[in-house]
């Protein structure tokens, strides 16, 4: 009676281990409904110009993301199927490259929800001054990438995400690149690279870009890069990621270095996937953030 119940038992907990992986490939098995494919078509510039094979490995990419991911409705917003994909594959974007030729490895491991905004929402922040007094605000923000398994974002602008006319604002490549940029351990610019020759190469070519941006906020220059990359290395290097993706043309003809640095991290050419632009100077004395609106730190 004893081994009986042990039997029992120890099914049970293999029934309870198997059954999410079990779910899981049921749902990867199916594909991806043309519904949802019209959604990507819209929504994710990039994937018109993509070939079947990259568009059937993001679509196995947003099924899982979708499957592993809860997405929920803030401030009254109820979150619709659009939202859910539309974000699942804007993120997944940034894997594409990096997660094999099937599409089916880890999406985000550490991430578990999605807060969804109608739009810009306040944030309560701490303000020290070099007298050590604390200053309580609030302040918009699109959105922001937590450690503790949580991305909030914006609506509005993730439906706003936009590469043209000055630099580049996509609300879900921004957050989702401070994802990928915590799996190091730490939250600094630097994600995990693999090897110290990596890093060394990485640091010596964003550290010269980031400090140059850092003069041309100084003194009013706009470029293809957004300003707000200039606040510290973590958001240059979701800034970056943002150009990267929406204007790679500009990026890879202003920042040639960088821009390689982020073909062997990510392990695709946005290039391909948009024909080349007639690149413009942006005007003097443009600004591209207005309203009082930021993205939020990692927090």
């Amino acid at each position: 009676m004893e081994a009986l119940l042990f039997g029992l038992l120890g099914a049970g907990l293999l029934a309870a281990w198997l059954a999410p992986k079990w779910r899981l490939r049921r749902a990867l098995a199916r594909p991806l409904a043309p519904e949802r494919a019209a959604i990507l078509a819209r929504n994710v510039s990039q994937y018109q110009g993509m070939d079947e094979d990259e568009r059937g490995r993001l679509g196995r990419m947003v099924q899982r993301f979708l499957h592993e991911k809860k997405f929920v409705g803030c401030a009254g917003l109820e979150v619709t199927d659009e939202m859910r994909v539309t974000i699942a594959g804007q993120a997944c974007l940034l894997l594409l490259g990096r997660v094999g030729e099937d599409g089916r490895g880890p999406i985000y491991p550490t991430l578990d929800m999605v807060l969804l905004y109608p739009g810009a929402f306040l944030a309560p922040r701490r303000q020290l001054d070099a007298s050590g007094v604390v200053t309580e605000e609030r302040q918009d923000l699109l959105g922001e990438s937590w450690g503790d398994g949580r991305v909030i974002l914006s609506w509005e602008h993730v439906r706003r995400a936009d590469g043209s006319g000055g630099p580049a604002h996509n609300v879900v490549l921004h957050e989702f690149a401070h994802q990928l940029d915590s799996e190091s351990g730490n939250t600094n610019g630097a994600p995990y690279l693999g090897s110290s020759e990596r890093y060394r190469s990485w640091s010596e070519v964003l550290s010269r870009d980031f400090a140059t941006l850092r003069h041309e906020a100084m003194w009013g220059r706009h470029g293809v890069l957004d300003h707000y990359g200039a606040t510290n290395p973590a958001e240059f290097f979701a800034v970056a990621t943002e150009s990267f993706f929406e204007q790679p043309y500009e990026l890879a003809a202003s920042h040639p270095a960088l821009y390689q640095e982020f073909l062997r991290y990510y392990r695709v050419d946005p290039r391909q996937w948009q024909a080349a632009p007639i690149i413009r100077e942006v005007e003097p004395g443009v600004q591209f953030h207005g309203g009082g609106m930021v993205y939020g730190q990692w927090r």
